[in-house]
């Protein structure tokens, strides 16, 4: 887990060194145990390290290995490194270090660039080749690890996130309007390639795109499962895919053990957190640290889910952390939050991830979480009306979107209004892709490849990237998603949704944390704004620097500060704390 920059010249001329150290300022948060800057000519690496596998300077970055010709900057980790290790030693290769980094270098110089196919893990990295020029960027396939890039004249620059691209300056920082589109409407999910801003983009999931020395590139997505029934799975039953399901999580979680330091669990209290919880203690797991996170009521809704966390950890005898944030240190920390995103993040989640992180960062480096089990098995609302759906393009906009175009058309000033609906286009593509059998399969399509990177995944890397907290998510384990992909949406929707993995669940947890209403991360102050946060965005809004950009018509602006609570998104979000928290964001990042 790290942070990773570059700079690459396509005219001939030297690397710029430092842009490359600016980058890696901005990135420190997420490696704060050491720092490493490579240059060759018109290539030039930087990279920060958090020290979880390989401890030694041995496993250092960015990572050269003259005899193979390569130099590696690299962040996340393979979990099936130590297997990779042994074939490759098999096919002669030696190493130097005892970590997952060099086997990536050992595996790109054996199999090219169906080396991806073979990791197990989170991956964001590039490959410069000495000889031929040409450098290599790839990402995982969920996207856990981010990779933004900027392109300027003859040059490209890559980091770990888009401040850090600012940093590097000679960026075109000027608000892209479909992205802005996409922000209102599909519930602040920015798909890549774009950024909110239109001189940063974000290589794709799943993605290998590699450049000549001359800037020209080829690019080609390496994993795109299909959402469909298998012939030899017609006769299988709920209590078939149940035990599918269990064996495959048990393997999911297994492999994210794989660390030189402890791992412990960001426990909510829900079903998809104490699973894990459940499956860490029968692998064996001792003394496992669980932490949970809890807010002040507001408005008559309660702001933790302790209840649910302290019978799981009394259940396995976990060492338990609940940490409760007042609303004082809540208001407090928000600046910081915001500016530790990369990029405007509208969910309640990430100021409670971000506190948490801080917390838990205090005594442990890694953590693994329950994020992607509801896009994964259809753990959402939306889900069950589209079983039936007829316009799966538009139930799903009804569904999930926070406005249509034609209401945003009248919230937005018309400068900065899409001249196309923007984001009814990009989901329609997605959703009526070949390679989904039912409305459903669709869905879950698009929000475990779409939405999910976009959201909860972002999310929890920004979050807890920002305090040098690796967060692993056995949910997102490949072949575990491969086979859910495969389940027949009716497992996937009974008992009120992710009916399978509860059924999987009420082997390892008590039937309690199951057989509830599904819960969400509560900070219920930025759901009902009122007194200081009403306030604090109220100045926000009338700033000068919000003034002049001037993206929401002020009527619409007064609506919504004369009555904040009517103004509530289809998925439970205050319309308020979205327009706000987009322009505290640009304002955070001098934008």
């Amino acid at each position: 887990m790290c942070g990773i920059a570059g700079d690459i010249r396509f005219d001939g001329g030297p690397a710029d060194t430092r842009a490359v150290a600016s980058m890696m300022d901005v990135l420190a948060p997420r490696g704060p145990d050491g720092a490493g800057l490579e240059a060759r000519g018109r290539v030039a690496f930087g990279h920060r390290r958090l020290k979880i596998i390989d401890l030694s300077d041995k496993a250092a970055q960015p990572m050269v290995d003259e005899e193979l010709g390569l130099t590696l900057t690299f962040n996340g980790c393979i979990y099936n490194y130590p297997e990779l290790r042994a074939e490759l030693e098999g096919h002669g290769y030696r190493f130097t270090s005892s970590g997952d980094t060099e086997v990536i270098l050992k595996a790109f110089h054996a199999w090219g660039e169906t080396c991806v196919a073979r990791f197990h893990g989170m991956f964001a990295f590039a490959i410069h080749d000495h000889a031929s020029g040409t450098v290599t960027l790839a990402r995982d396939r969920f996207g856990i690890k981010p990779l933004y890039y900027a392109e300027g004249d003859k040059r490209l620059r890559i980091a770990s996130s888009l401040p850090a691209l600012l940093a590097a300056g000679d960026i075109d920082r000027s608000i892209d309007r479909a992205a802005l589109h996409n922000y209102m409407s599909f519930h602040a999910v920015v798909p890549p390639p774009r950024t909110i801003l239109n001189g940063v983009r974000k290589l794709p999931p799943a993605t290998l795109r590699r450049y000549a020395p001359d800037g020209s590139f080829t690019e080609r997505v390496y994993w795109r499962p299909p959402h469909q029934r298998r012939e030899g799975d017609a006769g299988l039953i709920m209590q078939d895919w149940r035990d599918r399901v269990l064996d495959a999580l048990r393997t999911a979680v297994r492999r994210r053990m794989v660390a030189d330091v402890p791992v412990g669990v960001l426990l909510s209290g829900g079903v998809d957190s104490s699973i894990i919880v459940g499956l860490l203690a029968q692998e064996g797991q001792a003394n496992l640290a669980t932490y949970s996170i809890g807010f002040e009521e507001a408005n008559g809704e309660k702001g933790d889910e302790f209840v649910y966390s302290d019978l799981i950890a009394k259940t396995f005898g976990t060492d338990h952390h609940k940490i409760f944030v007042p609303s004082s240190d809540l208001m407090g920390a928000l600046p910081d939050t915001i500016h530790a995103m990369s990029e405007p993040m509208v969910s309640y989640d990430n100021i409670g991830f971000y506190l948490l992180s801080r917390e838990v960062s205090k005594s442990i480096k890694v953590v693994q979480s329950g994020q992607g089990a509801d896009e994964v098995f259809a753990g959402y609302h939306w889900y069950p009306p589209l079983a039936d759906s007829a316009d799966v393009v538009g139930d799903y906009a009804r569904l999930f979107f926070d406005r249509d175009h034609a209401t945003l058309a009248r919230q937005l000033s018309p400068d900065w209004m899409a001249e196309t609906d923007a984001s009814r286009d990009l989901v329609a593509a997605h959703l009526m892709a070949e390679g989904a059998d039912t409305p459903v399969d669709r869905a879950l399509r698009l929000d475990s490849q779409v939405m999910l990177v976009d959201d909860p995944v972002k999310r929890v890397d920004s979050m807890t990237m920002a305090w040098g907290l690796e967060a692993r998510v056995p949910f997102l384990d490949h072949e575990l998603a491969e086979l859910a992909a495969t389940i027949p949406p009716e497992f996937k929707l009974a008992q009120g949704g992710k009916g399978v993995l509860k059924e999987a669940a009420r082997l390892v947890v008590p039937h309690e944390v199951i057989d509830r209403p599904k819960g969400y991360f509560p900070v219920p102050q930025l759901k009902y704004i009122s007194g200081p946060y009403l306030d604090m965005v109220r100045d926000v809004l009338g700033s000068q620097a919000a003034r002049e950009r001037g993206l929401f018509r002020p009527d619409y602006l007064d609506t919504l500060l004369a009555d904040p609570v009517s103004h509530i998104t289809p998925l439970r979000g205050s319309e308020l704390w979205q327009v706000s928290l987009l322009e505290m964001w640009l304002q955070s990042h001098g934008v």
